[in-house]
């Protein structure tokens, strides 16, 4: 079956049913397109149904700051499974799903800094649909296993390695790594994650193929 784009936009769309509110998951390693994927799916959701009834609520706001990672003497591993705080992330989407409050503020993630970001999401009431990407939605221990249940599907960004590296290392250069200590960090602490990403990935509902991915967010070639 061919995945394309516009049939993940009707899948997504279909997950919300009887008006009740989901919650979609995107996985996948870093640098794997996850967060080009759920913004725009979000884009094209916002676009042919409103605004207000899709929001994007990344995982990454979970990330622990760098003052508790250095207590912890985890701050050379950030990125790793037990510097995020998944209970947490876990307890927030319990109460998307519970959709009780009139308006729900979820932490972000700001690159430039490298720091989560208190309270800069707001999902209000009439949203529909959350659309949450993250490294770890499918990680059975650690915390994380408190995570799956409460996602209606979860997608798997299947980029392969080559274009996967690519990206990661032109990421860290762009937020203000070197080439070398780009290229070591996206070999090293990223790619020993990016493994215990990988043995998860069986245990995604569909895989969106490395094609399709490439070509999110491409701009057209010019006329």
């Amino acid at each position: 079956m061919t995945v394309t784009f516009e049939g993940l936009v009707e899948r997504a769309r279909a997950l919300v049913r009887d008006g009740r509110r989901a919650i979609l998951g995107i996985a996948g390693a870093p640098g794997a397109g996850k967060t080009t994927l759920a913004e725009e799916l979000v884009a094209a959701l916002a676009k042919s149904v409103a605004p207000d009834w899709v929001a994007h609520v990344p995982m990454d706001g979970f990330h622990l700051a760098d003052v508790e990672l250095e207590r912890l003497g985890n701050r050379d591993r950030k990125g790793a499974p037990d510097t995020f705080d998944p209970l947490g992330y876990a307890a927030l989407l319990r109460r998307l799903r519970e959709d009780t409050d009139e308006m729900i503020y979820a932490p972000g993630f700001e690159r430039i800094i490298e720091q989560p970001v208190a309270g800069t999401i707001g999902v209000p009431r009439a949203t529909r649909l959350i659309v949450s990407e993250g490294n770890y939605l499918l990680v059975p221990t650690g915390g994380w296993e408190r995570v799956r249940p409460l996602l209606d599907e979860v997608w798997y960004a299947d980029l392969d390695q080559e274009s996967r590296l690519r990206r990661l290392v032109d990421r860290h250069r762009r937020f203000g790594k070197n080439e070398h200590d780009a290229a070591a960090w996206a070999t090293g602490s990223d790619e020993r994650n990016a493994t215990v990403i990988a043995a998860t990935r069986d245990r995604a509902d569909l895989l969106v193929p490395a094609a399709l991915i490439r070509g999110i967010g491409t701009p057209p070639p010019p006329p």
